[in-house]
């Protein structure tokens, strides 16, 4: 090797890590130049939508509706390039449009496409039914199309004047049900251990993990809310529909024989028993609203401004000055300290009452609470900041979504009022312990464990260790004392005494309207009548409603506005990218997993919990 050999490989690899330093550099300026148009192209005023005469108002919800939607990680979100959004549908937003498009006199009719929607509670069906049936008062007709008629879109369609249908669609109506997994046999193999401790003979959350079947207690309530449900839902299909008493259940209860005389084919059926109005395939439906309406050649459907879209053209140019009353969302499992939208943190749901004490403008604060409960300090912890916030002067009303109860309903006690819908889940005033130990699990794998302590009750509570009978007694002691504390605060919120709040306790799930005859709830009424009672009771009549959220961080804020700039608004015209999974499939997953889920989100610092559990997952 000659003398200048080192220096010409140290020239070449220095060449190399300049090129390298140079490619690492232009790449980064790029995408930092690319981020600071993406920042300068969301900011930039967006041209205004016009609302013209004659327009269809488009209500497609997709995914499943809910009260406030979950958070998403921003970043994540950009990155991944999906719309999280759009598997969610804030209910109010819907019927904030509808409302609006009532008066409006430019807004011809409203025009339902149910393809994306996967459902939701059912009290938040009725309250958008409602809103619906308000609309159609006023003289102006609905249309609704919908491939395949699920449950949750048929109760939507059923408002509508004209129900259209495609060939090869059917509207699947089966009725609601409440079945289990049950996991002892599993758990009882794998020499799993599930100690649980409950008060009361309906609080069924954990038979999961104790029975292999549905205990007759649990099978009693279930029973009866369900009838109870489905008692209204098909009063109303039949009342909208002007069908006979009885002909829902006759429906699905026949439906093999009824097939069978129309060759098996569904929308058929459909139309001969009355369920829907038209057999449309979906070139005949747009073709039909492109006659009335005209094309939209950008998006290659008829003219029609969505809900989304109407909101934004309709929101006022000026701020409110004057009364306000605030809307706090408590949607989701109950859990300590600080959670993101979606789920209630005690933390959180404080720094959304601190924004009411810092406003002025609040004159009153309706909680919307859609939670089957959680950690029972974390209820208490709410309560008692809504407590201080009436000490104030400040009237606290409650309006129950699908959900509200067990620690959903502690912390409804606290309200000056609360409301709820008929079909509203709501009770299991009840708590339970559960802690699993897999000592026999390790044994099996030649694992032992052994030790000291320097008490009765140091190491007692190690998943590798047998559960000492002392820890079992102090744990179903604290499950005793805080259900006991539970009637206690119930009783004294309704005016009632502890024994007799028991009698009704121990678990039991109602329904709204049982609720209003047990003296659980006021009365019964949409999140609107729960606010202008909320106004009544704060004595203003000139107000608007103000929905508060916890504040974004500012990179938070810039990367939202990102993903708004890169996703397109309007009439969705491509299914969900989760729709090719059938919806069985997901709702079993869902029954399976669920349990485990949300035993892996409890966190409460006494390891007790007021949850419905069967609320959680119920999917009606």
């Amino acid at each position: 090797m000659s003398e200048h050999s080192p220096g010409i490989i140290r020239r070449f690899f220095g060449g190399i890590w300049k090129l390298v330093t140079w490619v690492r550099v232009t790449v980064l300026n790029l995408l930092f130049l690319l981020i600071a148009l993406l920042v300068v192209a969301s900011l930039w005023p967006e041209p205004g939508v016009e609302i013209k005469e004659n327009t269809a108002l488009v209500i497609a919800p997709t995914g499943i509706l809910v009260d406030e939607r979950s958070y998403v990680d921003p970043m994540a979100q950009l990155l991944e390039q999906n719309n999280k959004e759009e598997s969610e549908t804030v209910v109010s937003d819907v019927i904030e449009a509808i409302e609006a498009a009532k008066h409006d006199s430019r807004v011809k009719e409203i025009v339902l496409e149910l393809d994306g929607f996967m459902g939701g509670g059912i009290s938040k069906l009725e309250e958008i039914g409602d809103a619906l049936d308000d609309f159609k008062a006023s003289g102006k007709p609905i249309r609704a199309y919908s491939s395949n008629y699920s449950q949750h879109q048929y109760l939507l369609a059923v408002h509508a004047d004209e129900i259209h249908i495609n060939p090869m669609g059917s509207v699947l109506l089966t009725g609601f049900s409440r079945y289990r997994n049950y996991f002892k046999g599993a758990l009882d193999k794998l020499a799993i251990n599930m100690h649980v401790f409950r008060v009361g003979n309906f609080k069924d959350a954990m038979e999961p993990f104790m029975r292999e079947n549905m205990s007759e207690s649990s099978r009693e309530h279930n029973e009866m809310w369900l009838n109870e449900l489905w008692s209204v839902y098909t009063s109303e299909v039949e009342a909208l529909r002007d069908l006979p008493t009885g002909a829902v259940n006759e429906f699905v209860n026949d439906m093999d024989v009824a097939l069978q005389a129309v060759n098996g084919d569904t929308a058929k059926l459909a139309l001969n028993t009355g369920l829907v109005d038209k057999i449309s395939t979906h070139k005949d439906w747009e073709s039909s609203l492109i006659n009335e309406y005209g094309k939209d050649e950008k998006k290659h459907t008829y003219k029609g401004l969505s809900y989304q879209q109407y909101l934004s053209a309709m929101k006022p140019a000026t701020p409110h000055l004057g009364d306000h009353i605030a809307i706090i969302v408590a949607s989701g499992t109950i859990s300590d300290g600080h959670q993101p939208a979606g789920n209630i943190g005690d933390k959180s749901f404080q720094r959304l009452l601190e924004q009411v004490e810092e406003d002025q403008s609040i004159k009153a604060v309706v909680v919307r609470i859609d939670s089957g409960g959680g950690s029972a300090y974390a209820s208490e912890e709410i309560r008692q900041g809504l407590l201080d916030l009436k000490e104030q002067g400040i009237p606290v009303i409650v309006s129950m979504g699908s959900v509200a109860a067990s620690g959903g309903y502690w912390m409804a006690t606290a309200a000056d009022e609360i409301w709820a819908t008929p079909t509203t889940i709501t009770g299991s005033i009840g708590v339970f312990g559960a802690f699993p130990t897999l000592e026999g699990t390790l044994e099996k794998a030649g694992i032992t464990t052994d030790g000291l302590g320097t008490t009765k009750l140091a190491g007692a509570l190690r998943a590798d260790r047998p559960l000492d009978p002392m820890a079992q007694r102090v744990i179903q002691e604290g499950v005793n004392h805080i259900y006991q504390q539970f009637l206690a605060l119930v009783a004294e919120a309704r005016n009632t005494t502890p024994e007799a709040v028991h009698n009704i306790a121990q678990g039991r799930v109602w329904s709204g309207t049982k609720a209003l005859e047990l003296g659980l709830v006021d009365k019964l009424g949409t999140l609107n009548e729960a606010v202008e009672a909320a106004a009544k009771l704060a004595g203003t009549s000139d107000f608007r409603t103000k929905t508060l959220q916890l504040p974004l961080t500012p990179a938070e804020e810039i990367l939202r506005e990102l993903n708004k700039a890169a996703s397109v608004n309007g009439i969705p015209t491509e299914p969900l990218g989760t729709q090719w999974i059938p919806q069985s499939l997901m709702q079993y997953w869902q029954s399976v997993m669920g349990p485990w889920q949300l035993l892996d989100t409890f966190n409460d610092r006494r390891g007790v919990y007021a949850v419905c559990m069967e609320c959680e997952l119920s999917t009606l």
